[in-house]
């Protein structure tokens, strides 16, 4: 529609130029100079138009669509990354959630492992009054290791579900018994 409009004004250009013609030339103008040169100026425009206009713009369109893709990958990557640090937190907050309940029912199990030790012991006293205050003693001690060491097992294995890692039981071992025992040795010399 606006080449035929710009098409219909440059005749009408060159219709007025030609009709002029004879009272110009009194002038020194040169028409048919002018008008090739307008000729030219328009075969020059309909060739850009033609050659470079239509490559231009689709390369434009191609590099706007190009960067509209961009925009929307990078919309959909931080959805993601949102999503799955969301997923991330509730897994850290289920693996708390285990944790503080294994501790707790380890903390149970001890205690429920004391109390029957001690209903044992004093079974034990009850039954055995009649006997040397020696012996009654080391039965309490040996009671007490056994809670002792099945406490320590008890407290390995939950340590090991909480890190989920194996962890050195004989080091542990070791070390659990040594402050066991120096904490004996600071209760009987109290």
């Amino acid at each position: 529609m606006r080449y035929r409009i710009g098409l219909a004004a440059l005749l009408i250009m060159l219709t007025v130029l030609l009709s002029s013609c004879s009272s110009t030339e009194n002038l020194g103008v040169n028409w048919h100079g002018l008008l090739t040169q307008f000729i030219s100026f328009g075969i020059l425009v309909a060739l850009l138009l033609f050659v470079a206009y239509k490559p231009i713009t689709k390369m434009l369109d191609e590099r706007s669509n190009k960067i509209k893709e961009s925009i929307d990958q990078a919309e959909f990557v931080k959805q993601q990354v949102a999503k799955t640090e969301q997923m991330v937190q509730e897994q850290l907050a289920q693996a708390r959630k285990q944790g503080q309940d294994l501790i707790a029912q380890a903390a149970q199990i001890g205690e429920r492992l004391k109390e029957e030790a001690r209903q044992q012991a004093r079974q034990d006293a009850e039954a055995i009054v009649a006997r040397a205050q020696v012996e009654i003693r080391a039965e309490r001690d040996e009671a007490i290791d056994k809670l002792r060491g099945e406490f320590v097992e008890i407290a390995i294995l939950a340590a090991e579900k909480v890190i989920n890692k194996a962890l050195d039981k004989e080091t542990h071992r070791q070390l659990i018994q040594k402050t066991l025992e120096e904490s004996t040795k600071l209760k009987k010399g109290a």
